[in-house]
């Protein structure tokens, strides 16, 4: 699409389209806002270190995940709301992915619903599972999400408790993952609930049921790779492998969960060093550049999963504008590779990297200075 010549032009026109409130729920993160900033900050403290006089005529930034093919290492992150950007919602990112070549982890929260998106498209597709304390339920879901063809399941762990996020709840938007009671009021029905034995007495906080105990049941009902979202230390990244997990997905949420985390590129560096020979590794969190996912890569990672830079996308112009994108990250990539002086994305390691201080303020938007020069914030 011509129209969009930069990303700086896509989230300047996802700005434009979209209600304030929506802006906000889309761009931003829970109470202070500081782990969405420190996504930022640890990206912008990462210098990037090349090579010269080399030949880089031929690159090649293919790789794969889980033994499906990736064009790029990039996968579409799970977006709950995501029909709040484009009315075809998962459908469209699916269909976008599916011409472009990468995968997509469809959220269990998203229109129109993973069973839909699966017969919508033939694209490659992970299921985001958020955990859920009735068996029946839990049992008869990853069935159905077999039965639609998924090719892994991601086990969402670090959202045990949707988060305060105080724009949200200065606007009155409602989300597709948001308890539309009150809180106060979704807590006593909990406590009823557990009065009457409908959740294990055994779970100590009144958020959800999120145990070892169901990511091992999911792994044995649906017999697919799982990948465990969440993992933002060593500690979690050694149980995670020691249960089976395929894939550790390092997350912060995008800043979206608990307030005053660590930038998820932070906690990435210790998850490879403890597990990274293992299994393969991916990231999330502030992720919307070429060079942020090359400097992923020269961490261990196998590829980045991007969230709010999908959805800004869709914001813009559906799924032509996820497409062009994609194509522009491709591009930054394949550019920045050959300033880097390597051909093929396993050349990569931490020598490419050296630690520097940030020359902005951390921001969600601080990768893109025109656009938050003209929207401000």
């Amino acid at each position: 699409m011509s129209e969009f010549p930069t990303l700086q032009d896509i989230v300047l026109a996802a700005k434009q389209k979209l209600p304030n409130a929506t802006w906000d729920f889309l761009t931003y993160g829970s109470e202070t806002e500081t782990t969405v900033r420190r996504n930022r900050r640890a990206l912008d403290s990462l210098a990037l270190v090349p090579r010269i006089m080399r030949d880089v005529s031929e690159i090649d930034i293919r790789t794969s995940l889980l033994g499906m093919t990736l064009r790029m290492p990039v996968v579409l992150a799970p977006v709950g709301s995501i029909a709040l950007f484009d009315p075809d919602g998962a459908l469209a990112a699916a269909r976008a992915v599916e011409d472009f070549g990468i995968a997509h982890i469809v959220s269990g929260y998203a229109d129109p619903g993973f069973e839909a998106v699966a017969k919508g498209c033939k694209a490659q597709l992970i299921y985001a599972f958020h955990p859920r304390y009735d068996w029946p339920f839990v049992d008869d879901l990853v069935d159905r999400v077999v039965a639609a063809g998924y090719r892994a399941i991601a086990f969402v762990a670090e959202a045990a408790y949707y988060s305060r996020r105080e724009r949200d709840l200065m606007s009155g938007i409602q989300t597709k993952a948001k308890r539309t009671r009150p809180y106060a009021e979704w807590l006593g029905l909990q406590r009823e609930e557990r009065a009457a034995g409908k959740i294990p007495s055994k779970e100590g906080l009144l958020g959800t049921v999120i145990t070892w105990e169901m990511f091992d049941r999911v792994k044995r009902r649906s017999n697919l790779p799982i990948l465990l979202k969440g993992v933002t230390c060593a500690a979690d990244a050694v149980l995670a492998r020691e249960h089976g997990a395929d894939v550790i997905y390092v997350s912060n949420h995008g800043g979206r969960a608990i307030d005053h985390g660590r930038g998820s590129v932070e906690s990435l560096a210790e998850v490879i060093d403890a597990v990274g020979r293992q299994c393969e590794v991916i990231v999330d969190g502030g992720f919307v550049r070429g060079t942020d996912v090359l400097k992923a890569i020269s961490l261990g990672a196998k590829a980045v999963a991007m969230g709010r830079m999908q959805s800004w996308a869709l914001a813009a112009g559906g799924q032509a504008g996820l497409a062009r994108t994609l194509a522009i990250i491709e591009e930054e990539i394949i550019v920045n590779m050959g300033l880097l002086g390597v051909n093929r994305l396993d050349e990569l390691d931490r020598g490419y990297l050296a630690k520097t201080d940030p020359v902005a303020l951390a921001h969600p938007l601080s990768a893109f200075p025109v656009a938050l020069e003209r929207i401000g914030g």
